[in-house]
Order: C-alpha cells, then sequence, then structure tokens
C-alpha cells in the first residue's frame, strides 16, 4: 500500500481502505483457485494493483463513463480501477468462469457498487463502452478486432473513445498497424520501480 500511496496520495479513505483489503482477499483466493501465480502474490500490489492503475495515471475519466475490463481474469486492471474512479462504471469479462468469480466475490467483499464481472468471451458481448481496457490479453490487432463492435460513438471525455491495454517487451509490431493513431506511454516515466522497465501503456483511439 505504500507504494499506491506514494502515487496516489489523494485517495479517500474508503478507497484505501477498499485496496488495503485486496492482499487479504487475494491471498485466501489464491489458495483455492490459482488467478495469480504463486510466487507473484508477494507483488500483488506492485506488479497487480499499481500495474492497473498505470491507466489512472494515463487519462482522468469523467464521472458516468463506461468502461470494459476484457479478459480480467481475477480483476485487473478492472477492480483498482473501479476503486480509483467510484464514479464510473466498469464491466469486468472473461471467458474463465473461476476467476470472474473470484473478481466477483472481491468487489462484493469490498463493497464496490460500480462494477460488473460477468463470465463472457469478448466475441459475445453486445455493449457499448467508451473507453476498453486490457491487461496482455493478446496481440492488439487481434484485440482491435474483437472489441471495436463495443466502442461508442458518443463521446464524453477529453481523450476520443478507444482502446487502453497495458503490454511488456517489444511493442513496434503489434502497434505498427495504428502507426499513425496509437499513443504508447512508457511506464517507467509514471513509476520507478524497475519492474516498470520496458511496460508500456498503449492507446488507440476508435473514431
Amino acid at each position: 500500500m505504500k507504494t499506491i500511496l506514494k502515487y496516489f496520495p489523494d485517495l479517500s479513505a474508503t478507497q484505501q481502505q477498499q485496496l488495503a483489503a485486496l492482499d487479504e482477499l487475494y491471498r485466501e483466493w489464491n489458495a483455492k483457485i490459482n488467478v495469480i501465480s504463486r510466487k507473484d502474490i508477494d507483488h500483488l500490489y506492485e506488479h497487480h494493483v499499481l500495474h492497473s492503475l498505470a491507466i489512472a495515471r494515463f487519462i482522468h475519466f469523467k464521472p458516468g463513463t463506461e468502461i470494459l475490463d476484457f479478459g480480467t481474469g481475477g480483476g485487473f486492471p478492472g477492480l483498482p480501477l473501479a476503486i480509483a474512479f467510484p464514479d464510473c462504471h466498469f464491466k469486468l469479462i472473461d471467458g474463465t468462469g473461476k476467476k470472474i468469480r473470484v473478481a466477483h466475490e472481491i468487489a462484493e467483499a469490498i463493497g464496490l457498487k460500480n462494477c460488473t464481472p460477468e463470465h463472457l468471451r469478448g466475441e459475445e458481448e453486445k455493449g457499448k463502452y467508451d473507453f476498453i481496457v486490457s491487461r496482455a490479453v493478446m496481440p492488439l490487432p487481434d484485440l482491435m478486432k474483437i472489441v471495436r463492435k463495443n466502442i461508442s460513438k458518443t463521446q464524453h471525455n477529453s481523450l476520443p473513445n478507444g482502446v487502453i491495454c497495458l503490454k511488456g517487451g517489444d511493442v513496434q509490431a503489434e502497434t505498427h498497424p495504428f502507426r499513425r493513431i496509437v499513443e504508447v506511454a512508457e511506464l517507467s516515466d509514471w513509476f520507478e520501480e524497475e519492474w516498470f522497465r520496458e511496460k508500456h501503456c498503449i492507446y488507440v483511439p476508435v473514431g
């Protein structure tokens, strides 16, 4: 939590309590269902929570924004973002039912009212959203083919509606088809921890 508060000092008492509760909850669920690798659970806040909140450094969603977390797994980046933006609504989908169950149970346990986890594949999602967010679910061109249908034409935010995803390593090949419109931010410009080197936030507007 110290790491989170270093970069997000303005979190309310409720938001801090919700984030602080994640450690014990994910440890409990991870013992039953492996949603985070065993060796990574000790790095929950840096590798998963703060990584998810990188999107909150990239954009400040306006109240009323609708966001779809595509391939959320056990709730990332959707749950930390739902905590950070209580006036926005998040739908979290994943094709693996047991992972979505974890996301649902944790959201219930911390009293999150603004997120809806659902066991659903991306191809089956019919709703319209201002933004799609994801964490390295699949190559960007494949992701864009599936979610383009879900981007709303109505604009609410300072950035045009589109896709925001978190990726590691060399992303040139993935972003090449969108090179004229894509924006790539380096997470190491925001977070000083070594783990964030060669981690990126990729934004593709969808007009």
